[in-house]
C-alpha cells in the first residue's frame, strides 16, 4: 500500500503497531491480559510482528478506551508513558537515545515523528530556545482520546528521565483537555504543576535538563541513525505530489473554517498562482481537493467516532450542520445518521 492511499484511507491519522506493545505492557503491569482485547480488535500476531504496520488513530483510541475499562485505571496513559522505551519509537527512538543531550534527543523524537505516526492536526515539534515540546491531538476531546495525550506526554517525560538519570525533569505540563479530576495524580507523576484546559499540549523542560548530556550518547551511532531517519523521511515525503501536500496542509486548517487557496499556498511557502498552476498541471482544482479532504475526514468521524454531527460539521469547516448534512448526502447518498446506523448494524 502506498503512503498516499494509506493517508486517504486513514484520514484522521495512523500510528505504528510498535505502540501496541507499550499498551500491552501497561495492561499487564495492571495485572490484566491484553490478548482478549487484541483479538476483539483484530490485532493479530502477524500485524504485531510487522515493523512498518500501522493502525488508524480511531482504532487505537477505541482499543485504549477498552484497555482502560479492563484495568479500571483512568490514568492508563501515564502507565503507558512509564512503560515506553526508546525502541518503541523504532529507528527514531534509537537515534534519540544516542543524541548528545536530552533536549536534542527529544528534538530527534519530534523531528522524525512521521516515521511512526501521522495526526490530522499536525506533527509534534520541539522548540530548543524555549526548551518546550508540543503535541497535537485529535479534537474535540472525549473519553476516547484523553489517554493518547497522557501517554505521549508521559512517554516524553520518561525518555528524559532515562537519558539523564534524573526524576525532576520538567517545570510545567500543559494539557488541552479539561481536568478529569486527576490533577493531583498527574502532578505527582510528572513532578511539576499541570495545567488542564490549556491552549496546547506541551511539556516545559528544566533548562538544565535540556542541556544535560545523555547517558546513552554515542556520536557515531547518532550520526548514522539520523542519516537513516532522514532517508526514510525523504522516502515518505518524496512520494508526495503537490496534491498530497495540499491535503496534508488542509486537514489541520479545517477546524471551524473553510481554508482558501491563498491560505494553503502561504503554508506551503509559494504564491497562490504558483500553487494553482501546479494543481492544474496535475489535473486537479483546489475546490475539489477541499471537498475530497472533507469527505475522507467525514467518513472517519462518522464511522469511527461517536462525535455528534454538529461537532463534525465544525471540525470540517462547514457553516453549520445543515450544510454538512447536504454535503454528506451528495458524497454518500445517505445522511450521516443513516451511515452510522448502517455501520453499527453491520
Amino acid at each position: 500500500m502506498t503512503e498516499t492511499s494509506n493517508r486517504r484511507r486513514q484520514a484522521l491519522g495512523n500510528i505504528s503497531v510498535l505502540y501496541l506493545s507499550v499498551m500491552a505492557r501497561a495492561v499487564e503491569q495492571q495485572g490484566k491480559r491484553i490478548k482478549p482485547l487484541f483479538e476483539q480488535f483484530g490485532i493479530t500476531e502477524n500485524l504485531l510482528s510487522a515493523p512498518d504496520a500501522r493502525i488508524s488513530i480511531p482504532r487505537f483510541m477505541r482499543l485504549g478506551r477498552a484497555a482502560i475499562g479492563l484495568t479500571g485505571n483512568p490514568n492508563l496513559g501515564l502507565v503507558m508513558g512509564e512503560q515506553t522505551r526508546a525502541i518503541d519509537a523504532g529507528l527514531s527512538g534509537l537515534a534519540a537515545m544516542s543524541a548528545p543531550t536530552a533536549g536534542e534527543g527529544l528534538a530527534t523524537i519530534t523531528t522524525y515523528s512521521l516515521l511512526n505516526s501521522r495526526n490530522s492536526r499536525g506533527h509534534p515539534h520541539y522548540e530548543a530556545d524555549r526548551h518546550r515540546a508540543c503535541f497535537y491531538s485529535i479534537r474535540p476531546y472525549n473519553i476516547y482520546n484523553y489517554f493518547v495525550v497522557d501517554s505521549v506526554m508521559a512517554g516524553w517525560t520518561q525518555f528524559l528521565r532515562r537519558v539523564t538519570g534524573e526524576t525532576n525533569v520538567l517545570e510545567q505540563v500543559n494539557i488541552e483537555y479539561p481536568d478529569q479530576g486527576q490533577q493531583s495524580a498527574f502532578e505527582a507523576w510528572f513532578g511539576c504543576p499541570v495545567s488542564f484546559g490549556a491552549k496546547e499540549n506541551s511539556i516545559q523542560l528544566r533548562p538544565s535538563i535540556a542541556a544535560t548530556a545523555s547517558n546513552q550518547h554515542q556520536p557515531a551511532m547518532h550520526r548514522a541513525l539520523t542519516q537513516q531517519c532522514d532517508t526514510q523521511l525523504k522516502r515518505i515525503r518524496g512520494g508526495w505530489t503537490v496534491i498530497d501536500q495540499v491535503r496534508e496542509k488542509l486537514t489541520p486548517m479545517l477546524d471551524g473554517q473553510s481554508p482558501a487557496l491563498e491560505d494553503v499556498a502561504a503554508e506551503l511557502g509559494m504564491a497562490p498562482w504558483t500553487l494553482q498552476r501546479q494543481l492544474n498541471a496535475q489535473g486537479s482544482r483546489f475546490k475539489d481537493l477541499l471537498d475530497e479532504t472533507r469527505r475522507d475526514l467525514a467518513t472517519d468521524y462518522v464511522l469511527e467516532t461517536q462525535l455528534n454531527f454538529a461537532e463534525i460539521a465544525w471540525l470540517l469547516g462547514f457553516s453549520g450542520p445543515p450544510a454538512f448534512h447536504k454535503a454528506y448526502r451528495r458524497w454518500f447518498g445517505m445522511s450521516p445518521g443513516e451511515h452510522r446506523t448502517t455501520k453499527t448494524r453491520g
